[in-house]
């Protein structure tokens, strides 16, 4: 294990959590595995065991390490997870108090599918069959004027592009706020006046061109589609809003 140098004397710890860090997350470390000791890494480095310590007690707080009294440090990459679970509760909770915070989610989530889509079509993935089985769904749904069933289907939709990536981090991420996003696309389905025939028409060309590896097409009717779902749920705050105030009136 041939370390980095450390850049400043004064944050030798941070160097050597970072190196560390990058070992871990880029699978490098596997889960389970030890670390060296202390006083290995220490030599290693070129710093004291303090800095080693220090190092890894920031490793352990980002929930990538356990430390064990009498025992060896030991990966456990998968905490990952709880960690992005945590930070995805605090999102939730920002919601709650300022709605304004659901329409910044969905320039989040103009971010993370826009780029998904060129990945996608650049020839970096493919979309697996949960794509086409949402959009079957989809179609389904539309023709059985199912509102409640549609707006599941084209939830699965996005969810299922963004599992095609195969970024473990990502899918983590995306999937804790799953729920609220299937809620926000089910508030954002009841403003405008499209109907499902125009909402599956237009998750079909999306496909279509991904399929076709139509990057610049596919991403361009991704992005206005979120951005007319921000649009639609900017009313439906401003709804939500006004009601409130006359009610308090």
């Amino acid at each position: 294990m041939k370390p980095v140098a450390p850049r400043s004397r004064d944050k030798l710890h941070l160097s050597v959590a970072g190196d560390f860090e990058a070992k871990i997350l880029s699978g490098a470390l596997g889960i389970g595995e030890p670390l060296p000791s202390e006083a290995d890494i220490a030599r290693d480095y070129a710093v004291s065991t303090r800095s080693v310590r220090e190092a890894m007690q920031i490793l352990e707080t980002k929930g990538l390490v356990k430390r064990r009294h009498g025992g060896r440090t030991t990966v456990v990459r998968d905490d990952v997870t709880q960690f992005l679970g945590t930070l995805t509760v605090t999102v939730r909770q920002l919601f709650s108090t300022d709605a304004e915070y659901l329409v910044q989610l969905m320039a989040v989530r103009r971010m993370i599918e826009t780029e998904v889509v060129d990945l996608l079509t650049s020839g970096g993935g493919a979309m697996n069959a949960g794509v086409g089985a949402a959009l079957e769904a989809m179609r389904t749904a539309r023709d059985t004027a199912d509102f409640s069933g549609f707006v599941d289907a084209d939830a699965a939709f996005h969810l299922a592009l963004v599992h095609s990536a195969g970024n473990q981090i990502l899918t983590v991420f995306y999937d804790n706020l799953y729920g609220l996003i299937t809620e926000v696309i089910r508030i954002t389905s009841r403003v405008p006046t499209k109907s499902l025939e125009a909402a599956w028409a237009e998750h079909a060309d999306i496909y279509a061109r991904i399929e076709s590896r139509d990057g610049e097409g596919a991403k361009a009717l991704m992005r206005d589609q979120i951005d007319n779902s921000a649009a639609y749920l900017r009313v439906a705050i401003e709804k939500a809003k006004a009601a409130k105030d006359k009610s308090d009136d």
